[in-house]
């Protein structure tokens, strides 16, 4: 019977276990199934192995470690002579204590350690930067990969030691106490005084570790001008961490020597000027020599420390070999600048972020499950040409869905369908913008088609899906009878089987997976679909920019996504704040753009590719993870030619170098030339890409650049581009101009904006009117020896959200003038006839070949028809309609010019 029972609760612990551990059994093994599909089954394997096997080798080593310390501290007590018989020591459930509680703290340890894989994998696969440090001349990569490891290690063996010696004094003391509280006298063995002494060596020997490890933790010093080593620091707190490397080290020798003597004086003594050396020489010295030998001659005794923090700085975030112009700007443009620099003039972005991504929303969402996330800004090649565009794919969002049932979500909705895109600089006569690729399915009037327009995987919010089932997927709308799909790509997980049905039911609380008749021996299921997600889980070591942007090559779609090695262990180098995952905050002080990752918008394919061979963190996590990274040389030639220099990259680099243009020592400490970026509404005006061509350069190319203006004023100072075509990519240059002349800074143009009294007049009479007049960016942009500033006008009515471009603003040499169309306003900014604006392309129907043109009045009641069926969409919220009718308006507009104007004539 009592065999019975003990094997009933045995199984019934078994089935509890295995219920218990099922789902994290699933949820691992689906991410495995989920990982080799992507080709990475390697990588996973090897982190879990990576994470598994530190934790079990710390946890092994730890518990063989306290058992056999308080084993042997159990013998030493039950040998000594005095020990009581009925000593609990001599009970067998002591060792079984023992052994339990050296398995609880082992298991705590190795849960710890485990988080520290990457430490140790780096420490294995340390790579040189081939840079010293200017203190202690170790290479870089010492404090990069193999300081943190030896930190971890010296942390986890006094933590050990400690908890080996407080249960090795409990076992051995705890009947002496109990004795004599019997007895009236307290005494120790011999043997239990020597092996405490031993483990009291071994923490104090630990100690002198952790102080010699300490001195190299001084490049990381916030106590002087700028991070890293100070004078105090290397006169004072280093001379203080060498007495105690020293005392610690004596220490660690005398004490097991004194506990087998018996002898404490010595020990005591050390440990006496242990502490003294703690308090007076760290404590209260470094106090002293900075309050009376820096801080009265600080820049003095600080300006070899600043000149490695500059040097550090400058190199750890790859500003060292930034390209410096110093710029005299001409006065104000002239016709000839635009003469020379027509591919700058023909791609300047008109249209800001915001007011677009409203435009795309009202005029080409179709339908209400459709979503434009966010907008991205390429170059691309139409024909003999290069052109700036702005696009936006567009993403399936089913929190809109009318009738989300289990079906509509997970089998039928699967998936986004196509790209807008539009020109940065056109516009219709009604102010919309120009759109190159439109509407379902896409149609393009430029050579740039997509042949694969569905979006699997995206930026949009999503859950899993299942494809190849036998309900035909949604793919667009399409009258009254929507276009149907099957999937015919690769991605996704199978799950045709009953066992993997089982999984993914289990994974995703959700039974309906097990008992629906859809799925089919092909079936295959899609999950983490956010192109964020999806690059963490496979290189989670790896920092993301905040902004994937889209790429139409071959026919797809790609996503391209900039990652960044990073550390904050560079010696001298000052370190900023980013925003790192699960919002997190995180120090670092040194970056590279290092890894460019393509993800396939329809297979959901990863693609991990070394943009910075030269970048030692990059080469370590490549020797780590091998085949995780390809080579720069395997890149595909529509990723080279669409290469940006990431945003978030260009606004670290910026901040850093706004302090740190100033080289001199003697300028930098004084702060006499910190600059700032412009800031509008209380926040900094982003960097924005252009097309432009560079001083000393022949051709056009596609930039990010942003200005800088002297702190506490408004004239500009310098202005900052990163370059992003062919071998200059990843260049950097600043214009520098001259601080003795006035350079208009972007606020001070906007002054004289808001001074102008036509436009003055005119922004009051259409916010009097209810309109709501949107400012965009303020653009400068160097155009030969000279400077423009561009700022886009829009008006949104009060009961619509659809912003129109009304007019472009443009102003040089303290002048300003605006106008509907950026070229008309130029012409009025340069003092020229304003030219004939040439004809805007529409995709209505052309007139047939033999036909007339039509008569003025035609035209003008046609475009009146066409704008009262527009307001009459509007105010019925038709938005699908209202677009078709602005484009029957610009039809009419277009042909009532040219019917005015003729061919040949010039627009008066």
């Amino acid at each position: 019977m009592f065999n019975m029972q003990r094997s009933l609760w045995i199984v019934t612990a078994i089935i509890i276990i295995v219920l218990l551990g099922f789902p994290s059994f699933v949820h691992f093994y689906t991410d495995y199934l989920w990982f080799g599909a992507l080709g990475f089954k390697g990588v996973f394997l090897r982190r879990i192995s990576f994470e598994v096997g530190l934790g079990i080798l710390v946890a092994a080593a730890s518990f063989f470690f306290l058992f056999a310390c308080w084993r042997r501290a159990r013998k030493i007590a039950l040998r000594d002579a005095f020990a009581s018989y009925d000593s609990p020591l001599a009970q067998p459930v002591a060792g079984f204590a023992i052994a339990g509680i050296s398995g609880i703290v082992a298991i705590a340890k190795g849960l710890e350690a485990r988080t520290q894989w990457e430490t140790l994998w780096r420490f294995i696969r340390a790579v040189s930067f081939g840079r010293a440090d200017p203190i202690f001349g170790n290479d870089v990569g010492f404090y990069v990969f193999r300081l943190p490891f030896y930190s971890f290690l010296q942390g986890w063996l006094l933590a050990l030691l400690g908890v080996a010696l407080a249960g090795a004094a409990v076992i051995l003391l705890a009947d002496r106490v109990r004795e004599s509280r019997e007895g009236g006298s307290f005494w120790i063995s011999k043997a239990a005084q020597a092996y405490l002494g031993t483990l009291a060596g071994g923490i104090a020997l630990l100690l002198c570790v952790g102080h010699w490890l300490g001195r190299y933790n001084l490049l990381y010093s916030t106590r002087g001008v700028v991070f890293g080593a100070s004078y105090t620091d290397v006169h004072a707190e280093l001379l203080a961490l060498n007495a105690l490397v020293a005392v610690t080290g004596i220490l660690a020798v005398l004490l097991p020597i004194s506990a087998r003597r018996r002898s404490w004086k010595a020990p005591l003594l050390l440990v006496g000027v242990w502490l003294g050396v703690s308090i007076v020489l760290r404590g209260l010295y470094p106090g002293i020599v900075q309050r009376y030998a820096v801080e009265p001659n600080e820049f003095q005794r600080e300006r070899p420390y600043i000149e490695y923090n500059i040097a550090a700085t400058l190199y750890a975030f790859d500003l060292e070999n930034l390209s410096s112009v110093s710029m005299v700007p001409a006065r104000e443009v002239t016709a000839k600048d635009v003469e020379e620099n027509v591919e700058t003039l023909r791609n300047v972005r008109l249209w800001d972020f915001a007011p677009l991504l409203r435009s795309y929303r009202q005029l080409q969402e179709i339908r209400s499950y459709y979503e434009f996330y966010g907008i991205d800004v390429d170059r691309y090649e139409l024909g003999d040409e290069r052109r700036q565009l702005m696009l936006s794919p567009r993403e399936l969002d089913l929190r809109q869905l009318q009738n989300p049932t289990w079906v509509n979500l997970h089998l039928e909705f699967t998936h986004g369908y196509g790209v807008v895109a539009s020109p940065v600089n056109e516009v219709t006569p009604t102010g919309q913008p120009i759109f190159f690729i439109k509407d379902l399915p896409p149609v393009s009037s430029v050579p740039i088609q997509v042949e694969r327009p569905q979006i699997y995987y995206g930026e949009s919010p999503s859950s899993y899906v299942l494809v190849k089932t036998s309900v035909k997927e949604f793919d667009y709308p399409m009258g009254d009878a929507n276009v149907r799909t099957t999937y015919e790509g690769s991605g996704g997980v199978p799950i045709g089987s009953l066992w993997g049905r089982l999984l993914f039911a289990t994974r995703f609380g959700d039974s309906r997976i097990l008992f629906t008749d859809a799925i089919l021996p092909e079936s295959r299921i899609m999950f983490y679909r956010t192109i964020n997600e999806r690059v963490r889980r496979v290189a989670p070591f790896l920092r993301y920019d905040g902004d994937p942007y889209l790429v139409i090559a071959e026919g797809r779609l790609f996503w391209v996504q900039d990652a960044y090695t990073v550390t904050g262990r560079y010696p001298y180098a000052e370190p900023i704040v980013i925003s790192a995952d699960g919002g997190r905050r995180e120090w670092i002080n040194y970056i590279r753009n290092s890894v460019k990752v393509v993800v396939d918008a329809y297979n959901g394919s990863l693609d991990f590719y070394i943009v910075d061979e030269e970048d030692p963190l990059v080469r370590s996590w490549s020797a780590i993870f091998p085949g995780l990274f390809k080579s720069s040389s395997e890149m595909p030639a529509w990723l080279l030619s669409h290469r940006r220099y990431p945003m978030d990259l260009f606004r670290i680099q910026s901040e850093v170098y706004r302090t740190y243009h100033m080289t001199d020592p003697n300028t930098f400490y004084n702060k006499e030339d910190l600059w700032v970026s412009p800031v509008k509404d209380g926040k900094p005006m982003p960097p924005y890409y252009i097309t432009m061509r560079l001083a000393q350069e022949d051709e056009a190319e596609f930039l990010i650049a942003t200005p800088f203006l002297p702190v506490g004023k408004n004239n500009m100072i310098a202005w900052m581009a990163g370059r992003c075509d062919g071998d200059n990519y990843g260049e950097l240059v600043v214009y520098d101009f001259p601080k003795q002349e006035l350079i208009f800074g972007p606020s001070q143009v906007e002054a004289l904006i808001d001074q102008h009294p036509e436009i003055s007049s005119q922004l009051s009479l259409w916010s009097q009117r209810g309109s709501d007049v949107i400012r965009g960016q303020l653009m400068v942009i160097p155009l030969g020896d000279s400077i423009l500033y561009v700022q886009p006008l829009y008006l949104r009515a009060e009961n619509s959200d659809l912003p129109e471009l009304k007019r472009v603003i443009v102003s040089t040499g303290g002048r300003v003038a605006w106008a509907q169309y950026f070229d008309d306003a130029l012409s009025i900014l340069l003092g020229t006839a304003p030219p004939r604006r040439p004809a805007v392309e529409s995709e209505a129907v052309s007139r047939p070949e033999g036909v007339g043109a039509p008569d003025v009045s035609s035209l003008v009641r046609e475009a009146s028809e066409s704008w009262t069926e527009a307001k009459e969409a509007l105010s019925d919220g038709n938005w699908v309609e209202y677009g078709k009718a602005l484009e029957r308006l610009e039809e009419a507009l277009r042909r009532l010019e040219e019917a005015v104007y003729g061919q040949g004539e010039q627009n008066p």
